[in-house]
């Protein structure tokens, strides 16, 4: 079977054993883990796009596949140290959900498999606007009592795993654990929603405007054509970083854009509007 053909597999799988199934939680992790098990190694087979990954997301397959990192939205990528989230590592990302969109966006377009484990509100058709390739994504809109064991499950077979933690704080022993296994399997872990020890970086975006809508006496009439968000990024080898991206409609698609001639008091009044 092909690699798409074992995903789709597995993602039947995960939806109906952690949805209500009557088995026991041992087993369905026991068989989530026996259908990963069967995925071949990740980089097997042709991958196909019909939209251009270097228009959708910024950042090449070949590039990211080379450093050993994964791609990320244009414009973030300038936010990050090594150009994209770096395999093995766990990120925390906050805010506007049009950030995780991107992320789910770039990494599949450019030939990646991405899972979404605890975030049924998530915008599909938002992240196939933006360049998505939906057979490589997987969700688990309902994983059971224990949302971090199915992410760390899925660590074993997916490029990046996004996991929603409702709120919930890791203890470190536990973080500790599920860093060390996404090492091991070179899989990314994003965490949201909660609060996670040990993270390699730290991503938040707020909306910082919008456009379209008109203005004067016809302000409100017009139609949503572009959102702003202002992006920081903090780690633990590099400064806090911060931007302002456009993510706009062109062409048929959803694109981000860095925002043109950003000064330094701009900067600074984004930096301001992520701080809230």
């Amino acid at each position: 079977m092909s690699r798409n053909g074992d995903v789709q597999e597995v993602t039947e799988v995960v939806e109906t054993s952690f949805g209500g199934s009557a088995m026991s939680r041992q087993d369905r992790l026991a068989e989530l883990r026996s259908r990963m098990a069967s995925i071949p190694a990740r980089g097997d087979g042709q991958v196909v796009s019909s939209i251009p990954v270097e228009a959708a997301v910024g950042v090449t397959g070949d590039r990211a596949d080379k450093a050993g990192i994964l791609p990320v939205p244009a414009g973030i990528a300038e936010l990050l140290p090594q150009g994209g989230l770096v395999r093995g590592t766990v990120v925390s990302v906050s805010g506007a959900a049009s950030l995780l969109v991107g992320l789910v966006a770039s990494v599949t377009a450019s030939g990646g498999h991405v899972a979404v484990v605890g975030k049924p509100q998530l915008g599909v058709l938002a992240a196939y606007e933006m360049g998505a390739q939906l057979e490589r994504l997987a969700f688990v809109p309902d994983p059971g009592p224990d949302p971090v064991e199915v992410a760390a499950v899925l660590l074993d077979g997916m490029d990046l795993v996004i996991l929603g933690l409702a709120g919930a704080s890791v203890p470190p022993s536990r973080a500790r654990a599920v860093v060390a296994r996404a090492r091991s399997k070179g899989s990314t872990l994003v965490v949201t929603d909660g609060h996670w020890d040990g993270v390699e970086v730290r991503l938040e975006a707020q909306v910082n405007g919008y456009g379209g809508f008109g203005c004067g006496r016809a302000l409100g009439r017009g139609r949503l054509e572009s959102l702003s968000l202002a992006v920081r990024a903090r780690g633990r080898s590099f400064q806090p970083r911060t931007t302002r991206l456009d993510i706009c409609s062109a062409a048929g698609r959803v694109e981000w854009k860095p925002a043109l001639e950003v000064g330094a008091a701009q900067v600074v009044a984004a930096a301001q509007v992520v701080a809230l």
